[in-house]
């Protein structure tokens, strides 16, 4: 099965995790097209663009000023999943996953970016920031990242599946968005996580991210075969909740 999970907004450059091998991203020219192209607008446009603060336009607009192609490994460009850090970061835990973990989680999970398109988590990153939803024509006739991206991410999906595998889909609305979903050919199944609050279940985002990367560490670390074994997923109290689950949305609850 293949794992889909957003990027966080947050990075952390500074931790050294030891990983067994290094990667270069498959969409690594895309990226160096649009950084290139966001390297050429001035701070103030940046910042716009992006709705930041002050502080995050300086810090941004120095990473694309300072942009470099990231096929080697440096104190700049490190695995993806060592260095983003957040909610869901925080719940697959990559610090602390051997070199076998390591090494099915490549195989497994594809982190879904606004610059890189797809990242898998030994692919070298850059660090930097462009939301999915980013409002920005890229060109004339791609008004935003998702008509830039198109099918490209889906066909790239198809490419690399077995015709019986599932995708287990842990990303967020705004980035599942870019897979063109009418090109996949295999089937998605998309685990949702509540909290009983009241008398009722409810999607508490900040438990629900760090739910998301609970459950890829999990089918990660016991390697998952069957996907319908996640229906005994039991991590920080959740369980299956059948009734309020459908064919390929699967509720969690607790």
């Amino acid at each position: 099965m293949k794992i889909l999970l957003s990027p966080a907004k947050s990075l952390d450059y500074s931790r050294d995790v030891n990983t067994p091998d290094t990667t270069v991203a498959p969409f690594i020219d895309d990226a160096d097209y649009l950084a290139k192209k966001l390297q050429k607008m001035s701070k103030k446009k940046l910042g716009d663009l992006m709705n930041l603060s002050a502080q995050l336009t300086d810090l941004n607009y120095d990473r694309y000023q300072s942009w470099q192609k990231p096929v080697d490994s440096n104190d700049e460009a490190k695995p993806a999943l060592t260095v983003f850090t957040g909610e869901v970061y925080k719940g697959v835990e990559a610090d602390t996953m051997s070199e076998d973990e390591f090494k099915r989680a490549q195989e497994q999970i594809r982190i879904l970016s606004g610059l890189y398109g797809i990242l898998r988590p030994l692919d070298l990153m850059y660090p930097y920031r462009l939301e999915m939803g980013t409002k920005w024509s890229v060109t004339p006739s791609k008004k935003n990242l998702y008509k830039f991206w198109g099918s490209k991410l889906s066909e790239y999906l198809n490419e690399e599946m077995q015709k019986d595998e599932v995708i287990i889909n842990l990303a967020s609305n705004e980035y599942f968005k870019a897979i063109d979903k009418k090109k996949l050919k295999n089937r998605v199944i998309t685990p949702v996580f509540k909290e009983l609050k009241g008398d009722k279940y409810k999607v508490i985002m900040m438990y629900a991210k760090h739910a998301r990367g609970a459950m890829a560490r999990d089918i990660i670390q016991q390697d998952y075969k069957k996907v319908d074994d996640l229906k005994g997923y039991n991590v920080d109290g959740y369980s299956y909740n059948e009734e309020l689950s459908t064919e390929d949305e699967w509720v969690f609850v607790r």
